[in-house]
């Protein structure tokens, strides 16, 4: 019994310290900093990506929102990989102005794979490019996208995500859901490193990255989270990503349970391939490099399935020190409590102060915030299943929302 005690003492332990040292890093979202100086005043030359697979009801909408940006027409090109379409995808992307490249494969399905085979043919014609920003289809973008990332790129940042707003917030409570959980992110992950001087990380869509940074390798990603994986890259790497909160991009979220279960289990799986593949080489970058950023990565990829099984392991030896008389039923609630407060009742807290920050609409969201402990909960149910059952096929989310960006501005 009593290692059983040592044990659930050192399990909770490392808990506390990893929490503590989270709510730190986010704190330090909330000092508003001196704005960076521009190295080179230059408008760069954009490659505007959208992977599109079967998307001929939303891709056109993104394309009429990326025609419309701030910035000079010449100095950006819109380009849709097709990839692997069996409907009018190509045909109403070209209709709408947009330079299609048509892909077929039927074995490498995923967005990662889409960008490998388009980045390399421009790479190798050398196209007179100074970055790329990479769009999914679904998404509308905020007019002045370019100008903000182009503003990044004048201060020396060479790879950097934008600020992923959600479209359809208000449509029930899994979007709502999706969007809080984004508006979380945004501020208290994201700003808050870009404020200490770590590391953001890529976040799906809305990115730019400096053309530079793929031509010697090209884009080399193979997990289903192909974001998360460059990320990891560059901090193992030494570099530090940025973060440009105003450079919005609107993405669509499924509506329908199934779908959205669908689509974390694919992020969860994801996650589960950056585990196993970059784990170590964290591990030996923070050795060798030995800064916070590579540290602070580390913690990233340890600080979902790894806390989320200890989290798990306390609960169970709770309950087997109960069972073998080592704790009073008082004692065995105020402990499951403990871990199952902060995870279910905190993030409402947390939710409404970033709304109030970040000035988002409260009365639409209202019964988001009240379900928002069920879509968190959905998701350590995904976790769980996961650890067991894990499939690594890509599985299409449908997007059906005409959502025009005047609509969401």
């Amino acid at each position: 019994m009593e290692y059983l005690y040592i044990l659930q003492q050192a399990l909770v332990w490392i808990l506390t310290i990893f929490w503590l040292y989270q709510l730190a890093v986010s704190i330090c979202s909330l000092i508003k900093l001196k704005d960076k100086e521009i190295i080179e005043e230059k408008q760069n030359r954009f490659m505007a990506i959208i992977p599109a697979h079967n998307e001929e009801a939303v891709v056109v909408n993104l394309i009429e929102s990326l025609k419309k940006q701030n910035y000079p027409k010449e100095l950006y090109d819109i380009y849709v990989i097709a990839d692997n379409c069996t409907d009018n995808t190509a045909k109403v992307a070209r209709e709408a102005g947009a330079i299609v490249y048509e892909r077929f494969d039927e074995t490498k399905k995923t967005k990662g794979f889409a960008l490998q085979w388009f980045l390399a043919q421009k790479i190798e014609e050398n196209a007179p490019y100074d970055a790329f920003c990479v769009f999914d289809s679904d998404n509308i973008v905020d007019e002045n996208f370019l100008k903000a990332m182009n503003k990044k790129l004048c201060q020396g940042e060479d790879v950097v995500q934008g600020y992923r707003d959600i479209k359809n917030p208000t449509d029930n409570w899994i979007t709502a859901g999706y969007a809080i959980f984004y508006w979380t992110m945004n501020r208290f992950y994201h700003l808050a490193r870009y404020n200490l001087g770590l590391s953001p990380l890529m976040n799906g869509t809305g990115f730019m990255v400096k053309f530079d940074v793929v031509k010697p390798n090209g884009w080399q990603t193979k997990t289903l989270t192909e974001d998360i994986e460059f990320s990891l890259q560059r901090i193992i790497s030494g570099h530090k990503l940025g973060w440009a909160t105003d450079a919005i991009v609107y993405d669509e979220q499924p509506t329908s349970f199934k779908q959205s279960w669908s689509q974390r289990s694919r992020w969860t799986v994801g996650h589960i391939q950056c585990l196993k593949e970059y784990t170590k080489l964290l591990v030996t970058a923070v050795k060798e490099k030995k800064t916070v950023m590579n540290f602070d990565g580390l913690l990233y990829i340890l600080g979902s399935i790894p806390m989320f099984v200890i989290t798990l392991v306390l609960l169970l030896l709770n309950f087997i020190i109960y069972f073998a008389n080592g704790m009073t039923v008082t004692e065995l609630v105020i402990n499951c409590l403990r871990y199952l407060i902060p995870t279910f009742i905190l993030p409402i807290l947390t939710a409404l102060l970033i709304m109030i920050l970040d000035k988002k609409p409260i009365k639409p969201m209202l019964k988001g915030l009240v379900f928002y402990p069920l879509f968190l909960g959905s998701w350590l149910l995904i976790n769980f299943k996961c650890l067991f059952k894990r499939n690594t096929k890509w599985e299409k989310i449908e997007h059906v929302r005409d959502i025009k960006i005047n609509e969401v501005s």
